[in-house]
């Protein structure tokens, strides 16, 4: 029985030395400085969304103003001023290379910022409704060039002068040999032109002729009769 008590009492945990004391004191420490860290931290962040409430407000209530620009601030204020303005109906974007330089720009609905506005944002320009306006007039003129040029480039090139007017002294010397070939053709054959049997005498010349035609011969055949008589 004294065997067993004393296997139990032994294999019992033993009291911590000094240094397990240290250890879990530290431990505490540390968890206690981080509790007050995240305290604090969450009490700023209540403080600065509160602030950035009232901005907002201010912005929106004050009728001269479109947008509003903000100093470069941290990943998670610049969370907390998108989250307000979203709640207030405002848009906002943030701008800036890297980390430390960024910023954030709101904008009232009304006067919502333009792809072109916020491409200058984006490369670090202030924004210039003038130079705006003449940038896009020069784009424009440039781009009604871009249609002329290709328009001039597609059409199809015109001929310097008429096919028949270029080969003409080819084309009237052929057509004249033609010409000449059919009428040989024509003379040999007995084949007369309609236009050459075109009659162009009037009627009473035709008549005349006629009648002339016949008092010869009836003149002929008189002599004819007069001499068989001898």
């Amino acid at each position: 029985m004294a065997d067993l008590l004393g296997s139990i009492l032994s294999s019992m945990e033993k009291p911590p030395t000094v240094g397990d004391q240290e250890s879990r004191r530290k431990a505490r420490e540390q968890q206690a400085r981080l509790k007050k860290m995240q305290e604090e931290e969450k009490r700023k962040k209540a403080e600065f969304r509160k602030k950035m409430e009232k901005e907002v407000n201010d912005f929106i209530q004050d009728s001269a103003l479109q947008k509003k620009k903000y100093e470069p601030m941290g990943k998670i204020e610049r969370s907390i001023l998108h989250d307000v303005a979203e709640v207030a109906g405002l848009t906002s974007f943030s701008f800036g290379e890297d980390e430390e330089s960024r910023y954030v720009m709101l904008f009232k609905k009304e006067f919502a910022p333009s792809d072109e506005e916020l491409e200058a944002y984006r490369r670090g320009e202030e924004w210039d409704v003038a130079k705006a306006e003449e940038r896009r007039k020069l784009k424009e003129q440039a781009a009604l060039e871009e249609e002329a040029t290709s328009r001039t480039q597609k059409r199809p090139p015109s001929p310097s002068s008429n096919y028949r007017d270029k080969y003409s002294h080819l084309i009237g010397t052929s057509a004249a040999k033609d010409a000449a070939h059919t009428l040989e053709a024509n003379r040999a054959y007995g084949c007369v032109p309609v236009a050459n049997k075109r009659d162009t005498r009037s009627i009473e010349e035709a008549m005349n002729e006629i009648r002339a035609k016949k008092r010869l011969k009836k003149g002929e055949e008189d002599v004819g009769a007069g001499s068989s008589g001898l």
